[in-house]
């Protein structure tokens, strides 16, 4: 093969695609699952990014285990929420206040849901599967005094439909035409994204 025939390197990419492909490589990791747990886990007690962000890559990347995963998924994300209850409900005057304000959230906010929900505790299931931040649907929920059972039910099922019904069944029957997509407008996808979850704390006020 001569100079002129050898094909051109390919450049490496760069800024946000860079972390893109990186999640993609490490998607199927030895650690991958235990790191989606944990970010599962802590996004729905106190940290601020969705698990999203690292579950759907990793959905991406293996599409015939997008089930299991989201399975697992919303378990640690129960389990996480059970954290967010304590919080709410037995540590809210010190660690809650501290968090809510760490995270720039209105008090009022917190309020409302806390009124709504114990008056209403069915709408957990419904606000635990849009972009409203799941953190301060479960310290709500403890602050509000749900029944602890039936917090735990309604997690159970809002978390699912978040991961199962919604995540898992789209990626399956959509995930290659999905990601050809986000590759192609991978910053347009990050802006949508930011975007959610603005909207996410907007719907505190109507949902």
């Amino acid at each position: 093969m001569t100079i002129l025939d050898q094909p051109e390197p390919t450049a490496k990419p760069k800024g946000l695609r860079a972390l893109y492909a990186w999640m993609l490589a490490n998607a199927q990791g030895r650690h991958a699952w235990a790191a989606v747990a944990a970010f599962a886990f802590a996004e729905a007690s106190f940290f601020p990014i969705p698990a999203d962000v690292m579950v759907l890559p990793m959905m991406l990347a293996d599409r015939k285990r997008v089930f299991r995963l989201g399975a697992w998924v919303a378990f640690w994300s129960v389990a996480g929420g059970v954290l967010g209850y304590a919080i709410g409900h037995l540590f809210w005057e010190t660690a809650g206040l501290w968090l809510i304000h760490t995270l720039h959230v209105p008090l009022e906010q917190v309020e409302a849901l806390r009124a709504k929900y114990s008056s209403n505790a069915y709408l957990i299931m419904i606000q635990g599967a849009t972009p409203i931040p799941y953190k301060l649907v479960t310290i709500a929920s403890g602050l509000a005094g749900v029944s602890f059972p039936l917090f735990m039910l309604y997690s159970a099922v809002t978390r699912s439909i978040r991961y199962l019904v919604i995540e898992a069944l789209l990626v399956y029957f959509f995930g290659e035409k999905a990601q050809a997509l986000l590759e192609k407008y991978l910053e347009v996808a990050l802006v949508l994204f930011l975007v959610v979850l603005i909207l996410g704390f907007v719907a505190l006020k109507y949902l």
